[in-house]
């Protein structure tokens, strides 16, 4: 019996350069014997056959041989299960398990090719063809709509207007792979992290080091989730010592600086005998919002031993306007328009 073998690059449907053969490869329905070059590519063949269908697809089995290499798997509609959904497949974002539909294939390596060893085309469901790309398992950014995310970001365009430029360019919500908060999760991981290339690691040891120099250089740290560097304070002892005499009036400004981990440097500032600004501590923040400011300010305040200003000026920022009421509830708050 003759087969067709099919190369992962032909069944690549995010591949820009597709040509007119590999086209005919796409609009395919899947057959029993239908063989591939990688179990990859029958993968990618499948779920972009489920896409254009109007259902999403999971793995459901897969064996493995004595040397734990995968030789057998099934591949089943996302709704395979049993839990019945209350909202109508015409309005799902969502794919949900419902009465054990039969559509699925499997496929089997033999010498190192991958065949198709059984199919079942027909769902027990209604199918959604309008928004499948839309279901979690299939949304995926495109080289493209990553480099344009990545440019903006870098040139200060604020992210939904970013995603509104895809959207207008592919011709409209219907034509999207991806959903704006897709664009926003992208961009947030390559973003706000002092843990690329070792940079987070060199950081510890370099305050580490500040503080064998000098026991009254001050330092902390936050962690997110992943337990990553996302924010940090310090303060060296001439900081420290010039707060005592020059504390009373506090400068904040969140807008002074940016750098390569768009992170905000944000420095406290205040004005000494000499009419001079003078550094009172440096902070590097992973956001502006109100734990943020209340993780920074408490930082300043135990490192300038818990004695508040009388006063500090910061620009406009409502969330930090809550913070100063939380952490200095004495103290008077005072804005500025901006710096140049």
């Amino acid at each position: 019996m003759s087969t067709h073998t099919i190369d992962v690059d032909e069944v690549n449907e995010y591949n820009d350069n597709v040509d007119d053969r590999n086209e005919s490869f796409l609009e395919m329905d899947p057959t029993v014997h239908m063989c591939f070059e990688s179990m990859i590519g029958a993968k990618k063949f499948y779920t972009n056959y489920a896409i254009r269908c109007g259902f999403a697809v999971r793995t459901r089995t897969s064996k493995k041989d004595k040397d734990n290499n995968v030789y057998y798997l099934r591949i089943v509609c996302s709704r395979e299960g049993k839990y019945v959904s209350s909202v109508k497949s015409v309005v799902k974002t969502l794919p949900s398990q419902i009465n054990q539909c039969p559509a699925g294939i499997t496929i089997v390596k033999k010498d190192d090719k991958w065949f198709i060893r059984t199919v079942v085309l027909d769902h027990n469901h209604d199918l959604c063809l309008n928004n499948s790309n839309l279901f979690a398992v299939n949304r995926k950014l495109s080289m493209q709509a990553k480099h344009t995310l990545e440019v903006n970001h870098d040139a200060g365009v604020r992210l939904n207007k970013s995603f509104l430029s895809i959207v207008n360019d592919v011709g409209g919500y219907e034509n999207m792979d991806f959903v704006e908060q897709d664009a926003r999760n992208y961009i947030g991981q390559h973003r706000r992290s002092l843990c690329k290339d070792g940079d987070g690691q060199a950081l510890l040891r370099h305050f580490s080091s500040m503080k064998d120099r000098n026991n009254e250089f001050f330092y902390d740290i936050a962690l997110d989730e992943g337990n990553k560097i996302c924010s940090v304070f310090w303060a060296d002892a001439r900081s420290r010592a010039a707060c005592e005499e020059f504390g009373d009036v506090v400068s904040f400004d969140t807008t002074y600086l940016t750098n390569k981990y768009d992170l905000p440097f944000v420095p406290f500032v205040g004005v000494n005998h000499q009419g001079h600004s003078i550094l009172l501590g440096c902070g590097l923040l992973s956001s502006e919002d109100t734990v943020s400011f209340v993780w920074l300010f408490q930082c300043w305040l135990r490192c300038m031993r818990n004695k508040s200003p009388q006063g500090i000026i910061t620009d406009q920022c409502r969330e930090m306007a809550n913070t100063i009421e939380q952490v200095f509830p004495n103290t008077r708050h005072g804005w500025f328009y901006g710096t140049s």
